[in-house]
């Protein structure tokens, strides 16, 4: 694995249940996350990623967003570091609904893998301060050119 360009990027990445979902292989998505941090938030010093069920995902939705389905990703943004005293520097969390991502996979024709993959930099984007429900298509245009460089390039199947 590439170590981090810089001291501070040497953060705690927390990958909650990922033993339920086989699928989503854990030792490969490590190291891809710590790069994709180190580039958009290199100064954060922990990031939390939790994959859940339908049922989960759908009673978090309910309570934070409102809405009574699930959806495919959920965002916390934390306390990123300089904004207040006493900030962690905490990017956030983020919540992937796993079946939610397989029925994207196979729509799409692509692996589990790459569909996490996917979420988890829209995620981090939400967490980052984007959010593509207001701004004018300023995430998404961002989303698109991080895909290409972060996501395009791999095996579809891998």
């Amino acid at each position: 694995m590439t170590q981090p360009a810089h001291p501070e990027a040497d953060r705690e990445i927390v990958l909650q249940n990922p033993n339920r979902y086989p699928d989503v292989r854990v030792r490969r998505l490590r190291p891809w996350l710590e790069l994709l941090l180190e580039e958009l938030a290199p100064a954060a010093q922990s990031f939390g990623v939790r994959f859940c069920g339908d049922r989960e995902m759908r009673r978090a939705n309910l309570k934070f967003r409102g809405l009574d389905k699930t959806t495919d990703v959920l965002s916390f943004p934390g306390d990123f570091p300089g904004v207040f005293p006493g900030d962690t520097g905490h990017l956030g969390d983020v919540l992937i609904a796993v079946p939610v991502a397989r029925g994207q996979a196979a729509a799409a024709h692509h692996a589990p893998d790459r569909e996490i993959r996917i979420l988890l930099l829209h995620g981090v984007l939400h967490c980052l301060g984007y959010d593509h429900e207001t701004d004018q298509g300023e995430m998404e245009r961002l989303e698109r050119r991080l895909r290409k460089k972060w996501i395009a390039n791999e095996d579809p199947h891998d």
